[in-house]
């Protein structure tokens, strides 16, 4: 991967969703149309946090977030989600 040229502001995070799952365990492929949108990511950047709080995750950190969370970038070619660390809800 490239390096972005983005710095996220206060207690914000960007984050690169993981691919959506493909096969289920069993073996069955899933359609696109089917595929739901992954809750997990590595988070590529990292604001400096506000002056009450300091951040917790560190880039290259895998994370859990919520289903509907962040707002969804496209930088060079690439989709992204950027949310403030409270939507993160756990290191992996």
């Amino acid at each position: 991967m490239s390096k972005l040229n983005i710095q996220p502001l206060a207690d914000r995070v960007l984050i690169e969703p993981l691919a959506a799952e493909t096969k289920t365990a069993s073996g069955i492929i899933i359609p696109d149309t089917a595929k739901e949108k992954p809750q997990k990511g590595t988070v590529v950047a990292v604001g400096p946090g506000t002056k009450d709080e300091k951040m917790t995750v560190k880039v290259g950190d895998t994370v859990l977030y919520g289903k509907y969370s962040g707002t969804e970038l496209k930088l060079e070619g690439t989709d992204y989600l950027m949310m403030r660390e409270s939507d993160i809800l756990a290191i992996v």
